[in-house]
């Protein structure tokens, strides 16, 4: 533990001189830092770190791919899903690569100039987002050829693994992703941040007014920071009757190093592998 809200689990076996064979994944949220490094020849999870309620995420981004020993280690790939208020999903039949700066009109927030595009072939949608520029600056110097990707890029490969009509909801220490999906159709994704139980609480409802959700026929689908009978899992226990933890969604991957911890937590962390 480096503090109270942060966590680094690491395999013993594991050999520093073997990160090229390794890739490295890493999440940024307004609120949280998190980071695995998967050996990609053994399939074996070698170490995850986690970092909540973060006060200032971009600084403590900079001193952290710093002075992380892990973080500058030479890897075979690097993905980061950073959060980022300018994005906007295209629909691939009206999405033009020649006429990305149209797009950008649509941002409200003033960020880098840089137009970062992610496709989504099982939702028939193409992601189009900047970042901030401190953010950017900090990633792509401390990390070479590192793939950036908009925050839901994890949720929305989440919500890919199931072709059920699923609410999807991702959670940090005070934040959460949600997702309503049915089959391959997307019908929403928005990020809030929450306090406490009471008013997450009123996004839910707010979420299943809104959408008008069938909660006898939608499973709800937790991964992140939230436990059984907690505070936020009685207030969604109260509107739906299924509901279930998402495991880390990468087949075959060794992660014993979790053992000891609620492997849904890093779930959307780990569904980075799996993104284009």
């Amino acid at each position: 533990m480096d503090n109270k809200n942060s966590i680094l689990l690491v395999d013993p076996e594991f050999d520093l001189n073997t990160a090229a064979d390794c890739d490295l994944l890493l999440k940024i949220t307004p609120d949280s830092f998190s980071y695995a490094i998967i050996d990609k020849g053994r399939r074996q999870l070698k170490a995850v770190y986690d970092e909540q309620e973060c006060n200032d995420v971009p600084a403590m981004l900079a001193i952290k791919l710093k002075n992380d020993v892990y973080l500058t280690l030479a890897f075979k790939e690097i993905k980061a899903a950073v959060y980022t208020e300018n994005s906007i999903n295209v629909p691939n039949e009206l999405f033009d690569p020649q006429q990305l700066n149209q797009y950008a009109k649509f941002f409200t927030e003033t960020q880098s100039n840089n137009l970062y595009t992610r496709p989504f072939k099982t939702f028939g949608f193409t992601s189009i987002f900047t970042l901030q520029q401190f953010t950017e600056e900090t990633l792509t110097t401390s990390l070479s050829n590192c793939k950036l990707y908009a925050q839901n890029a994890p949720v929305l490969t989440l919500a890919a693994q199931s072709d059920k009509t699923i609410l999807l909801l991702d959670f940090t220490a005070s934040s959460f992703n949600a997702l309503y999906s049915t089959g391959e159709k997307l019908i929403f994704q928005n990020y809030y941040q929450t306090d406490n139980a009471e008013e997450f609480n009123y996004y839910l409802l707010l979420i299943v007014s809104q959408l008008n959700i069938n909660t006898a026929n939608t499973e709800v689908q937790l991964s992140g920071i939230i436990h059984s009978g907690d505070d936020y899992y009685q207030c969604i226990a109260k509107y739906f009757n299924n509901i279930s933890f998402n495991c880390p969604p990468v087949k075959e991957l060794d992660h014993k190093i979790l053992d000891d911890m609620p492997a849904h937590y890093y779930s959307s962390l780990l569904a980075l592998d799996l993104c284009e």
